[in-house]
């Protein structure tokens, strides 16, 4: 038998600024040539692995360590991180954290300059992989010009020129589209085929990773490892859901129809499902029996109206090009399309950080073309898709606390407001923290709460699920959902198509800079056309209504997405 490249026996793990460890008696095995998905809610422990496998403890991140790890037959602790990376190579969530290079072309390179490799084989290598990841065409930009998926993209590129014996891949898809997500775990794939190394995944969008093999998941829990087992008997069990973590749509609509999840039924992958007549039928009939009419409109105030704006960051490129919608008093939507498609450009327009150069937006009836950025942050409250571009105090109660500051509210009423909103964000058991000391989802939740603090009267949120695990992920929307039923409007800016199904009605689609569509959230993952165009992906909804015979796949999705908010707010 082979010996496994990674071995964590009894090992456990204590950040020097922390009171008690993060990690309690891991025994973990992983062999050459592994898909390995680790999963687990924020804080569980999964990133900490992570940062032992490739070094990063303890030469980053100093604390005390017990037991015994090795990877690749040497101890992290008695090696270097140079000596790691040879290795293991490691794909961050962060991919700011990552950059070295000023250009992407550079950046890619920067393992064949530390190899030695001569120029002209180093320009092949870059050329080639660069293509693979589909960023060929931006090999002279610098970092900050890209998008956060094409960020990742250069990330991965990076990787795939190193022969590693372990790729180590941090929350991959936090910032990627549907469709990028799926060709990244592709990629993922590719790589993996060619190298034959082991390849490790965190990650919390678990039904995305699993569009191709798995071999094992290893399911973390307050530092501990509470499962370990191969892909098809993890499903086939209740430890998803014993510890709240979102299983697949496909498992929850076919358990909603009465049929339980065993091993016999494939159930690693939508498309590996294997479905008796009898189970098919079972389907059909839960469907029809909480099939309903779709509630009529109600009336609306109008609140933003953009008016044929056009935006360009260079006189010769139209990043937008003659946008036209309006959003209503009290609406929740979500903007979506590809990576790159000016949805976070659009933000920024609305929230005053660039001017259109033709067209203008108005807020109740007002144009605001004029308004400053202060002004405006008054009314339209915008959380960004990266924290680190947000956060400027040391400790998390300040940086919630600082936009209260120049308030006429009282400090028992500042208090008050931090304390509500912290516990809502699940930062509260956090609150005397550093920032320093948090995952990236963990500041993603403090610049929400930022935000959410202020309490405006439009919420605008990039990417407000990056890097959440699904207990925090409905946490912070059930939050939003309540804001919006105060009357507040929310607009999202999002990948996960998850969170625009379950919470948003209506979807604003984007594509090159142009409006492709503006209707119904379902609609948009139920038209192959516009998923195709807009670099989406249709939902497993999609997939399992098709294999059952259910010929309208739009309803079955609305449908499915009632049943489940009556099975838990009954009360609704």
């Amino acid at each position: 038998m082979a010996e496994p490249i990674i071995s964590f026996q009894d090992y456990g793990f204590q950040y020097t600024a922390q009171a008690e460890p993060t990690l309690h008696h891991i025994n973990l095995e992983i062999y050459p040539g592994e898909k390995v998905l680790i999963a687990g809610a924020s804080g569980s422990g999964k990133s900490t692995i992570g940062s032992c496998i490739n070094g990063l403890i303890p030469f980053a991140y100093p604390g005390e360590s017990t037991g015994k790890l090795t990877v690749g037959g040497k101890e992290p602790g008695k090696s270097s991180i140079f000596e790691l990376s040879h290795t293991v190579g490691t794909v961050l969530q962060d991919t700011d954290g990552q950059f070295i290079g000023l250009t992407v072309g550079e950046d890619i390179a920067f393992a064949l300059e530390n190899s030695c490799v001569v120029q002209e084989e180093m320009k092949r290598i870059v050329d080639e992989v660069a293509k693979l990841v589909d960023i060929d065409h931006h090999l002279q930009y610098a970092p900050h010009e890209l998008s956060g998926g094409q960020k990742q993209r250069v990330s991965l590129a990076g990787v795939m020129v190193d022969e590693v014996k372990v790729l180590l891949f941090d929350e991959p898809l936090a910032n990627l589209d549907p469709a990028a997500g799926r060709t990244t775990i592709e990629l993922i794939d590719m790589v993996q085929e060619r190298t034959g190394a082991a390849v490790i995944i965190i990650e919390h969008r678990l039904e995305d990773v699993l569009w191709r093999r798995v071999d094992r998941i290893v399911l973390m829990d307050e530092g501990k490892i509470v499962a370990d087992m191969p892909t098809k008997a993890f499903l086939a069990g209740n430890a998803l859901l014993e510890h709240g973590i979102r299983e697949p749509l496909y498992l929850t609509a076919l358990r909603y129809a009465g049929i339980p999840i065993t091993e016999e039924l494939e159930p690693q992958h939508v498309n590996s499902i294997q479905l008796s007549d009898k189970q098919v039928k079972m389907v059909q009939d839960w469907y029809r029996s909480t099939a309903r009419e779709q509630e009529g409109k109600k009336e609306a105030t109008e609140l933003l109206r953009v008016e044929q704006v056009s935006f360009g960051y260079t006189p010769e490129v139209r990043n937008l090009r003659d946008v036209n919608f309006t959003i209503n008093q009290g609406e929740m939507v979500s903007i979506v399309g590809r990576n790159g498609a000016g949805k976070s450009t659009l933000a920024k327009l609305i929230c005053g950080f660039e001017k259109p150069t033709s067209g203008r937006i108005c807020l109740a009836g007002r144009d605001i073309s004029d308004d400053t950025i202060k002004e405006r942050a008054q009314r339209i409250g915008y959380v960004m898709q990266n924290p680190n571009q947000m956060i400027s105090k040391p400790m998390i109660w300040d940086e919630v606390e600082m936009a209260l500051l120049s308030s006429d509210m009282t400090a028992e009423e500042r208090k008050e407001r931090v304390e509500e909103t912290l516990k809502i964000c699940g930062l509260y058991p956090f609150r005397k923290w550093p920032v320093s000391a948090l995952s990236f989802g963990q500041k993603k939740r403090v610049t929400i709460a930022g935000i959410l603090v202020q309490r405006p009267q439009m919420i605008i949120l990039d990417e407000p699920t990056a890097g959440q695990d699904y207990h925090h992920y409905t946490e912070i929307m059930e939050f939003l959902k309540q804001l919006n039923e105060q009357g507040f409007t929310i607009v999202m800016i999002t990948h996960d198509m998850h969170l625009m199904l379950e919470y948003t009605p209506r979807a604003i689609v984007f594509s090159e800079g142009e409006l492709l569509a503006d209707t119904t959230a379902t609609h948009v993952l139920n038209d192959p056309e516009l998923v195709k165009r807009a670099n989406l992906k249709e939902t497993s909804l999609y997939t399992l209504s098709m294999k059952c015979g259910i010929d309208d796949p739009q309803r079955f999705t609305e449908h499915f997405i009632r049943y489940e908010n009556e099975k838990e707010h009954p009360e609704s």
